[in-house]
């Protein structure tokens, strides 16, 4: 039947300066309203089916609850097409008038005191239908609410003149919106360009996505749903599904929330860490979704930047968006977010590191350089970080790992101090002047063979309570050891420390006797506060000036080297102060505290020749 005559409604200066601002402005992609209008009819949807339970009759109750799309390129046409809640003449002009109420001067306002590009306030004001009109030179909207005694109406507006409201006889339940395209947007018409926005933004809504009678939303939701009817399986094939991948998850933590927000997640960690093999810095892999509807396939902030290995979906109804639905306005709230998911994943590792130590020592071996940036950059997750680590111990038997809170069982009942030690491998450590204070006297160390390990151990700083002491520190006091006879006399200990003082100059800070070490000579000491030399080369590495540092020297009175040094201070000065300098730049280059090494080199050639003269 012929539509009657139409109510027209002319918009105001204010409000033909509003839609400029929606469809030129607020948008940067003109397909965004290909996801607004889905949106829209799924939300319909729902609310119709929520009406169902409170209402004997629905008008055409046996409708099925879908949204179907056709496109037509011959006409250069898109439709829209659902049989949800629909809407009477009162809410057309409502919900497809509001940016035409007495709402869009404040709206105006609020953009004139923010300013153009701030889009806090947008969200507001519900205009998301009318991105339409970025593609659009006309859009018409049949409709016909669930009541029954409500009219059969046509709604149709050009975006800048205003719009008008038509009596139209034969309207099914619910909405169709035909889309007119504008020229410059034709490939809207097609069913590929259409297909590609479906799968991008809307493939999980709720209801059967039809597009020219073929249903595309295929992969459900399954983040919504109980843990209890999700099979092993099923959360593989999503995962290759999101992850784009073959290979099984390593992780899986799916989990829901209703306070502090209202969240669902389902988080995965894939198999293997492809960036040890060089293949470049992973992108974040999981996508931000509000009721199903995707916000940012790479939302920025929601993760920290040392979790980007994860992937998966988070879904949160509490999002305040702008109108475009591309940004979030709260960056408190993304904060909340990326605190609450980063403790939920760190307790399932922590959950695993107990329950499961192998599989968790594997994920360890592959992913703990991700945990060690963590350290690095997010101080707030210290504790938990710290607890995740796994290294050696100077008390377990080669090969096998151990963790902070391990050591801490282990740990002497008055020791405020957690030791540990950084270098090659644990044979060098072990072959060296550090360890052997401390495992005579049973004290376990912690030994790390990671490069940055010495950056992250002085960046963790404490755990529980307890301090992290590099075993080569100077400060470091230990109890004295039953005294085995020295080789020096009180005097010529006495008189070796200011020969070498004075010989060694101001190659060291300060020259001692002490009692730390049993079979080396002498050893190269740092004070706490001095960074250790992996750290200075890193320093070095970025362009950064590491701060002049001098060790202090501890000679072993017991060590027959040293007596021997001592006597040949009175026969041969020459060469002794040749064998001191030698001793000092082995001590120093064992700390890692020589910039040339080949100075180191020369050294020892020089005291080879004399004593081969």
């Amino acid at each position: 039947m012929s539509d009657s005559e139409p109510q027209t409604q002319s918009f105001q200066a204010e409000v033909r300066q509003l839609l400029d601002i929606v469809i030129h402005s607020l948008y940067t992609d003109k397909e965004i309203f290909v996801r607004e209008l889905i949106s829209n009819a799924s939300d319909s949807l729902e609310k119709l089916r929520l009406k169902q339970l409170t209402e004997n009759s629905v008008f055409e109750g046996d409708l099925p609850l879908e949204i179907n799309i056709t496109t037509d390129e011959e006409a250069n046409t898109i439709t829209f097409s659902d049989h949800g809640i629909g809407m009477n003449r009162q809410e057309l002009t409502d919900n497809l008038g509001t940016i035409a109420r007495s709402g869009s001067k404040e709206f105006l306002q609020a953009l004139k005191e923010k300013g153009d590009t701030n889009a806090s306030v947008i969200g507001q004001f519900g205009v998301g239908f009318y991105s339409v009109f970025m593609a659009a030179e006309k859009v018409e909207v049949y409709t016909h609410s669930w009541d029954a005694e409500a009219e059969h109406l046509k709604w149709e507006s050009d975006g800048q003149s205003g719009y008008s409201i038509y009596e139209s006889e034969g309207q099914q339940r619910g909405a169709k919106i035909v889309v007119y395209l504008k020229e410059d947007s034709k490939e809207f018409a097609t069913e590929a360009t259409i297909k590609n926005v479906i799968e991008q933004y809307s493939r999980f809504v709720s209801f059967p996505l039809n597009l020219n009678g073929e249903r595309v939303n295929t992969v459900d939701a399954i983040w919504l749903k109980s843990k209890k009817e999700i099979s092993e399986e099923e959360y593989k094939e999503f995962y290759q599904y999101c992850a784009h991948a073959t290979d099984e998850p390593r992780h899986t933590l799916h989990f829901s929330t209703d306070a502090p927000l209202n969240l669902n997640a389902l988080l995965f960690s894939p198999d293997e860490n492809h960036e040890r093999f060089g293949f470049g810095q992973m992108k974040p892999g999981v996508s931000l979704y509000c009721r199903k509807v995707l916000i940012d396939s790479e939302p920025q902030g929601l993760l920290p930047e040392w979790l980007r290995f994860l992937r998966g979906v988070v879904d949160s109804e509490d999002l305040p968006l702008n109108i475009s639905r591309e940004t979030m306005q709260d960056s408190a709230l993304v904060q909340k977010l990326n605190r609450l998911l980063t403790k939920r994943f760190l307790k399932h590792l922590a959950s695993q590191a107990k329950n499961e130590p192998e599989k968790y020592q594997e994920f360890f071996e592959r992913f703990g350089r991700f945990l060690k940036e963590g350290i690095a950059t997010a101080p707030e997750h210290h504790e938990a970080l710290g607890g995740l680590l796994r290294f050696e111990s100077s008390m377990l038997d080669k090969g096998e790992k151990t963790s902070l809170a391990d050591y801490l069982t282990r740990s002497k009942e008055e020791q405020e101090e957690i030791y540990y030690l950084v270098g090659l491998d644990r044979d060098a450590m072990a072959a060296g002047p550090y360890l052997e204070a401390f495992q005579k006297r049973g004290i376990e160390v912690a030994l790390f063979t990671d490069q940055i390990d010495d950056y992250i151990m002085e960046t963790l700083r404490e755990f529980k309570g307890k301090k992290l002491v590099s075993a080569d520190r100077a400060e470091i006091e230990l109890d004295d050891l039953v005294e085995s006879e020295s080789k020096l006399s009180e005097e010529d200990g006495n008189s070796l420390v200011e020969w070498l003082t004075t010989t060694l100059g101001d190659k060291v800070e300060k020259v001692e006797l002490g009692k730390r070490l049993v079979s080396h000579p002498v050893v190269a000491l740092q004070s706490q506060d001095a960074p250790s030399g992996q750290v200075r080369a890193m320093m070095e590495a970025m362009g950064e000036n590491a701060p002049e540092q001098k060790a202090r020297l501890e000679f072993n009175p017991n060590h027959e080297l040293v007596a021997k040094l001592h006597a040949l201070k009175g026969e041969n000065e020459e060469v002794a102060a040749k064998v001191a300098n030698q001793l000092a730049d082995n001590a120093l280059l064992a700390a890692g505290l020589v910039k040339n090494p080949a100075g180191v080199v020369a050294g020892m050639n020089d005291l080879l020749g004399s004593l081969m003269k």
